[in-house]
């Protein structure tokens, strides 16, 4: 009788042990990391600096896979369906809530676990160069002389677009518009002549303007950017645009707490690493960190304001 005690006494002790294991254990193997855009944009630069420099606090590593396509739906419906075990990970940003009211996508955010905001981005209006207009207020004049006349390159029915519609909105412009998946893809359309302007940010388009092959017009920030103090913002030029991408991290809805609370705090430590920081910050971004629930307000807030914007992309 004693040994049958001390038997089920030992067993009941190793489930209590084996029950948490593979929660204190996680990741016992690499997290798979579905960036929903294509190489050479602002998303897949700043999401391969998280992938490159989250081992030593993850514990693991997080391998990228571009899976491009309908505006970042494509990666982030292929991140929906994946197993909810924590070994899945991607990306949103706000072009995710622009193509769920444009009605491009049924997938919102709040399909997924918010696991933590990452950066901030602030976006160029970029143009090839040309002797139509050498600055903002040459462009202005030839775009209102000239309506439909100037080709911007945007994904159709996300984030770009909206901007673009803004500054249309802003100025009485009127663009001609043209699709490309992501900012790479525009970026480089631009930089090869088949477009007159697109929407851009440093980690995609400041190589080719350090180059004399694309010119930043304006910038949407409050103040003028570090990093190119030339460019001025649209709020010295008469509006009172901000236009920001922000960058964060999910996982598929019903992933365990454990594996989240133990991505948002290596996300969090990352987000303090100074070789993290540096390298964010040199590809055009900053660093603003926001946990799950400090993010998931913050994406419910945001979501409020692309409402009250989608009827700019209405045909």
């Amino acid at each position: 009788m004693k040994l049958r005690t001390g038997l089920a006494a030992l067993l009941a002790a190793a489930t209590l042990v084996a029950a948490p294991a593979s929660a204190q254990d996680y990741p016992e193997r690499p997290v798979e990391f579905i960036v929903p855009w294509s190489p050479g944009g602002g998303s897949d630069t700043l999401m391969r600096l998280i992938s490159g420099n989250i081992a030593d606090h993850l514990g693991a590593e997080m391998p990228i896979i571009n899976m491009p396509g309908v505006g970042g739906t494509v990666g982030l419906r292929e991140a929906s369906r994946r197993a909810a075990d924590g070994y899945t990970v991607s990306q949103v940003h706000e072009g995710l809530l622009v193509a769920t009211e444009a009605g491009i996508t049924d997938l919102s955010w709040d399909d997924f676990e918010p696991i933590a905001l990452m950066t901030a981005s602030p976006q160029y209006l970029v143009v090839h160069p040309t002797e139509d207009y050498a600055d903002f207020a040459e462009f202005l004049a030839y775009a209102k002389a000239n309506p439909g006349a100037i080709t911007m390159g945007v994904t159709l029915g996300g984030l770009p677009h909206l901007h673009a519609a803004m500054i249309e909105q802003a100025y009485g412009l009127q663009f001609q518009y043209v699709g490309y998946e992501g900012t790479g893809e525009r970026i480089r359309a631009l930089v090869g002549g088949n477009l007159d302007a697109a929407m851009g940010d440093i980690a995609s388009s400041k190589q080719f303007v350090d180059n004399g092959d694309l010119q930043f017009l304006a910038v949407g920030t409050p103040e003028r950017v570090q990093e190119v103090p030339d460019v001025p913002t649209f709020v010295e030029l008469g509006s009172d645009l901000n236009l920001l991408v922000t960058r964060g991290i999910v996982m598929p809805k019903g992933a365990p707490q454990q594996a989240r609370d133990k991505m948002e705090a290596a996300l969090e430590a990352l987000s303090q690493d100074e070789n993290y920081i540096a390298q964010t910050n040199n590809a055009g971004s900053s660093v603003m960190f926001r946990g799950q629930e400090d993010y998931r307000i913050y994406l419910t807030k945001l979501d409020e304001t692309v409402k009250s914007l989608a009827e700019v992309l209405a045909p």
